[in-house]
C-alpha cells in the first residue's frame, strides 16, 4: 500500500482547533493522530473525552488514538464510543497486553501497540500476529517538537523483519521528530504511517507540507 500520513493534533492551535481540523479534512492526510496523556504515564496532560467527541463530529478521516496512560483497559469502551478507529496502547503500560489488544478488537476497533525508545522490538514476538499496528516512538513520549532518535531507524528495520518472518499483517507507524528530512529514510526502513505534528502545524503551508509528506 502507499504510505499514510497522520497529522498529530497535539501540535494544532487549540484556540482554532476547528480550523485546523477542517484543514486536515481538505488535505491529502489519511488519519487524525490524537495523543492522549494522563500526566502519570507521561509528564504531560493533553485532552480527554469531551474534546475527542467534538473532534469526531467534524473529522472526516479516521481517528488514530494513541493512549499514553496507565491502566488503559478502564477506558477502551469510552474511546470506542468517542469515535476511535485505532486504539494503540503502550507495551510498558499493559500488564496483560494480549488481553488488552483483543479487548480493543472485540469492540470492533483496530488495535495497536506502542514501543518507547528503550523497549526492544523482540518483546513483540509472541503478539505480533495479534496486532493491527505497531507504533515506534522515535522520541520519548510526552511532548511534541523533540529531536528524532536515530536508533529508531534500526528498530523499524527489525520490526519489518519480524513482520515478514511471522506473516503478520501489522502496519508500522512512527511518531516523533518526523519531518521532510528523514521521511524517505523512515519509509525505506519499512514505515507505513508517518505521524507528524510540529512539522505540519509550524509550516507556513500545512496543506502543502502534508502533500509533500504524502507524495514522497
Amino acid at each position: 500500500m502507499n504510505h499514510l500520513v497522520a497529522p498529530s493534533l497535539l501540535s494544532a492551535d487549540f484556540l482554532n482547533l476547528e480550523k485546523d481540523i477542517e484543514m486536515i479534512n481538505a488535505s491529502e492526510a489519511d488519519w487524525f493522530h490524537l495523543d492522549i496523556m494522563d500526566g502519570v504515564f507521561v509528564p504531560n496532560i493533553s485532552f480527554g473525552f469531551p474534546v475527542i467527541e467534538k473532534i469526531a463530529r467534524i473529522a472526516k478521516k479516521p481517528l488514530d488514538i494513541h493512549l499514553m496512560i496507565v491502566d488503559p483497559d478502564r477506558y477502551l469502551e469510552r474511546f470506542k464510543k468517542a469515535g476511535a478507529y485505532m486504539i494503540s496502547v503502550h507495551y510498558e503500560a499493559c500488564t496483560h497486553l494480549h488481553r488488552t489488544l483483543h479487548a480493543i478488537q472485540d469492540l470492533g476497533v483496530k488495535a495497536g501497540v506502542v514501543l518507547n525508545p528503550h523497549t526492544a522490538v523482540c518483546l513483540l514476538e509472541d503478539i505480533i500476529k495479534d496486532v493491527d499496528m505497531v507504533l515506534i516512538m522515535s522520541v520519548n513520549p510526552g511532548f511534541g517538537g523533540q529531536k528524532f532518535i536515530e536508533n529508531s531507524i534500526h528498530k523499524i528495520e527489525q520490526l519489518r523483519s519480524l513482520i515478514r518472518e511471522t506473516n503478520s499483517q501489522a502496519l508500522i507507524e512512527v511518531d516523533g521528530g518526523v519531518d521532510l528530512g528523514n521521511a524517505v529514510q523512515l519509509l525505506n526502513a519499512g514505515t507505513d504511517i508517518l505521524v507528524a505534528g510540529n512539522t505540519i502545524f509550524s509550516s507556513k503551508n500545512p496543506t502543502g507540507t502534508i502533500r509533500e509528506l504524502k507524495q514522497i
